[in-house]
């Protein structure tokens, strides 16, 4: 008669003692992941805000709208001149929010090699950690009851509204409809039925984060 044998208690804690070391390695795998995408986040922002201070400082004029960029601009012979009316714009013969990262790149304000095309690419413009476009531009394409055209830097769309949420916290007033930081449709992001921020209180949404959301930081 043979005798059947089993796991003893001390095994089965020792499996259990392991698979609760597996899960805590993941969890905290995420969580380091996540912290590094704020931080790139956050950085990225504060890096070319930083850079298009310095650029106006330098120059006198915006990046992607100065006119003298050609002249002035260290090995940027070939760039494109913008019209220098003191607004980087997507529309007319020069798309300056394109040939922008262009003069900051060129001026050495921002890392990086971009050359200026017609169509955004990562090859002339940045890209987010998510692998979307940015987007550096004078216009209204941001959370508000009446938006007015202005200066702001577009994080672009692919972003989970948990990882926004606690950007925005880090750096402004956790709100997506109010502060510096706010929602942005750029991209093709969408908060149609409150999927990346609640309306009505501005609150991101974190408990059930959405994969597609995007912000912009105004200047």
């Amino acid at each position: 008669m043979k005798t059947q044998q089993g796991f003893t208690l001390i095994e089965i804690a020792i499996v259990l003692v392991i698979i609760g070391l597996l899960l805590g390695g993941v969890l905290k795998g995420q969580e380091l992941i996540t912290s590094a995408r704020v931080r790139n986040l956050i950085a990225h922002q504060d890096g070319v805000k930083a850079a298009y201070f310095g650029f106006l400082d330098r120059y006198r004029a915006l990046p992607g709208d100065y006119s003298q960029a050609t002249t002035n601009i260290p090995g940027c012979a070939a760039c494109q001149n913008g019209d220098n009316n003191g607004q980087i714009l997507l529309n007319g013969a020069i798309l300056e929010s394109i040939s922008a990262w262009e003069h900051l790149s060129k001026a050495g304000f921002i890392t990086g090699s971009y050359v200026y095309a017609a169509v955004a690419a990562p090859s002339n413009t940045p890209v987010n950690p998510y692998g979307s476009l940015v987007q550096l531009i004078f216009d209204s394409v941001y959370q508000d009851a009446a938006p007015a055209a202005r200066h702001n830097l577009k994080t672009g769309n692919n972003i989970p509204s948990d990882i926004l949420a606690e950007v925005d916290r880090k750096i402004d007033d956790g709100l997506g409809n109010g502060g510096q930081l706010r929602f942005s449709t750029f991209g093709g992001a969408t908060n149609a039925a409150d999927v990346c921020f609640a309306s009505g209180t501005g609150a991101w949404q974190s408990a059930t984060p959405n994969a597609n959301c995007g912000a912009t930081t105004l200047f």
